[in-house]
C-alpha cells in the first residue's frame, strides 16, 4: 500500500485551512430570530424595542441581529461598526428608507430615488446655516401672534402648549401664511388627523396600510388637504420679502421631474418631517429646564440682561441676541441627546465585515443615538442632563460633540435641523420672557414603545402659566 506523500498532505491541510478560515470568515453576528416564522422576534421586540435592544446588547455583545417581520436588522454599538455605518461606501441611506416612505407617504421607489438628492440639497441650501437667520424676524413675529392666543395665564398639558405654538408657525412659514386654520372645528379636525397619523407613523412604516384603518383615515385626509392647497401655495408670495417658501422651492424640482402628481405627497411628507420632531423637542426643554431651577434660573438672567424686564411687548430677536444666550441651545441640545431616535439606519449593499462577523447584503444596518448618548465612554454621567457638557461644541462653526447622532449622520444628516433649532430657541426664549412658568406634575419618562424620531412621553405633564407683570 502506497502512503500519502508529506507533500500532498500538507496540500491537503492548506485546502482545508483555507476553507475552514473562510466559513469563519463568513460567520454572522449573533442573531435573534423568534420562534414564529416571518414575523420571528417581532412580539418580543415590539412590546419595548428600546428595551429589548439593550438586553441584547448586554447578552449577545457589540453586533447582533434581530429577525423581524422579514427584515434582518444588524445592531452595531461600539466603535468599529459604528465607524462602519458612518463612513462604509457598502452601505446606503436612500435604500433603506425608500420602503418607509413608500407606504407612508405613497411615494414609488422610483420617483424617491428620483427626487431625493436634488430635495435634499435643495433643502440643505434654503433653510441651511447661510440663509437661516433670514427667518428669524418672521419666526418671532409668528410665534408671538401665537402667544398671544394663550391669554394671560392659563394650565395646559406642556405638549399640547406646544403644539398650539409650533404647528401654526411651522407650516405658516414653510408652507403659506395662512395655511394653518384659524377655525375652532378646523383646527380640532387638523389636531386629530395629524396626531392620529403622526402617532401612528412608526406602524404605517412596517405594516399594510390596509391594516391600520384608522391610520390610513388620517393619511389620505391630509393628502386631500394638500391636494386641495397646493394651487394656492404655488402662486403665493410674502408680502415682505416676495421670496420663495420651501414647499414652493419643493414642488419647482418635482415638477421639473415631471412628478407632479406627488406633490401632495411631498407636501405630507414634509409636513411630518417639519413637525414630528420639533414639537417634542420643544416639549423636553422646556421640561428639563423647568425641573432644574438652576438652570432655569439662569437662562431667566440671561433673558433678562438680553432684552430687559418682562413688559415690553412683541420685543424682537436677533441673530446677536441669540448668540448671548447659548445656554438655551445647550439645553435643546442636552434635551435632543437624552430622548434621541431609538435608531437610524442603512442598507448593505455589499458584504461588510465588523469584528469578526461578516454582515450580509440586503441586512438593515442599524445604529441607536438613544443607546449611542447613553454610553458612559462617549458621554460621561450619561443619564444626567447637562446642558454645560455642550461648553465643548464648536457650536460657531455647527459641529456638534463627537458621537452625537440625533440628526442622522454623514451625507444625508437631517437638512431641517438648524431651522429646527432656532424655532425652538425663540419658542423657549418668548415664552419665558412673557410668562412665569412651573410645571404641575413631574416630568414623564420616555414611552418604551418609539423607535422613530424623539422620544415621545409616557404621560401627560402640565404646566401653570402667568404674564408676568
Amino acid at each position: 500500500m502506497e502512503l500519502i506523500s508529506p507533500a500532498v498532505i500538507i496540500i491537503l491541510g492548506c485546502v482545508a485551512l483555507l476553507l475552514f478560515l473562510q466559513r469563519k470568515n463568513l460567520r454572522g453576528p449573533p442573531c435573534i430570530r423568534g420562534w414564529l416564522p416571518w414575523i420571528g422576534a417581532g412580539f418580543e421586540f415590539g412590546k419595548a424595542p428600546l428595551e429589548f435592544i439593550e438586553k441584547a446588547r448586554i447578552k449577545y455583545g457589540p453586533v447582533f441581529t434581530v429577525f423581524v417581520m422579514g427584515t434582518r436588522m444588524t445592531f452595531v454599538t461600539e466603535e468599529e461598526g459604528i465607524n462602519v455605518f458612518l463612513k462604509s461606501k457598502e452601505v446606503n441611506f436612500e435604500l433603506a428608507v425608500q420602503k418607509p416612505i413608500y407606504r407612508t407617504a405613497s411615494i414609488p421607489k422610483n420617483t424617491f430615488l428620483t427626487l431625493h438628492e436634488k430635495l435634499y440639497i435643495m433643502m440643505k441650501g434654503k433653510i441651511g446655516t447661510f440663509n437661516l437667520y433670514q427667518l428669524t424676524g418672521q419666526l418671532t413675529e409668528e410665534l408671538h401672534e401665537q402667544l398671544e392666543n394663550l391669554g394671560t395665564h392659563g394650565t395646559m398639558e406642556l405638549n399640547n402648549l406646544v403644539r398650539h405654538l409650533l404647528y401654526p408657525v411651522t407650516m405658516n412659514i414653510l408652507f403659506k401664511k395662512g395655511l394653518f386654520p384659524t377655525d375652532e372645528r378646523k383646527i380640532r379636525e387638523f389636531y386629530q388627523h395629524f396626531q392620529a397619523y403622526d402617532e401612528g407613523f412608526e406602524y404605517g412604516c412596517q405594516v399594510p396600510e390596509c391594516l391600520l384603518r384608522n391610520w390610513s383615515k388620517s393619511k389620505k385626509w391630509l393628502l386631500a388637504l394638500f391636494e386641495k392647497t397646493i394651487p394656492d401655495m404655488k402662486t403665493y408670495r410674502s408680502a415682505k420679502d416676495n421670496s420663495m417658501t420651501l414647499i414652493q422651492a419643493m414642488l419647482d424640482i418635482v415638477e421639473t421631474e415631471r412628478k407632479e402628481e406627488m406633490s401632495p405627497n411631498y407636501g405630507l411628507l414634509l409636513l411630518w418631517a417639519s413637525l414630528s420632531n420639533a414639537v417634542p423637542v420643544a416639549f423636553w426643554t422646556l421640561g428639563f429646564v423647568l425641573s432644574h431651577p438652576t438652570v432655569h434660573e439662569t437662562i431667566l438672567e440671561g433673558i433678562s440682561s438680553v432684552f430687559g424686564t418682562a413688559g415690553r411687548d412683541k420685543m424682537e430677536v436677533s441673530e446677536d441676541d441669540l448668540k448671548k444666550l447659548p445656554l438655551i441651545k445647550w439645553c435643546i441640545l442636552e434635551a435632543i441627546r437624552l430622548r434621541a431616535p431609538g435608531i437610524i439606519t442603512r442598507k448593505v449593499m455589499k458584504p461588510v465585515k465588523i469584528l469578526n462577523y461578516t454582515i450580509p447584503s440586503g441586512d438593515l444596518l442599524m445604529l441607536s443615538p438613544f443607546w449611542l448618548h447613553r454610553n458612559p465612554k462617549y458621554f460621561p454621567e450619561p443619564e444626567l442632563f447637562k446642558p454645560e457638557r455642550w461648553k465643548k461644541a464648536n457650536l460657531e462653526k455647527h459641529a456638534f460633540l463627537d458621537w452625537f447622532m440625533a440628526f442622522g449622520s454623514g451625507k444625508y444628516q437631517c437638512p431641517g435641523r438648524w431651522f429646527a433649532l432656532l424655532q425652538i430657541q425663540i419658542c423657549i426664549i418668548l415664552i419665558l420672557y412673557k410668562y412665569d412658568c412651573s410645571l404641575l406634575d413631574p416630568l414623564p419618562k420616555q414611552s418604551p414603545l418609539h423607535l422613530v424620531g424623539v422620544q415621545q412621553p409616557e404621560g401627560q405633564c402640565r404646566i401653570e402659566f402667568k404674564q408676568r407683570k
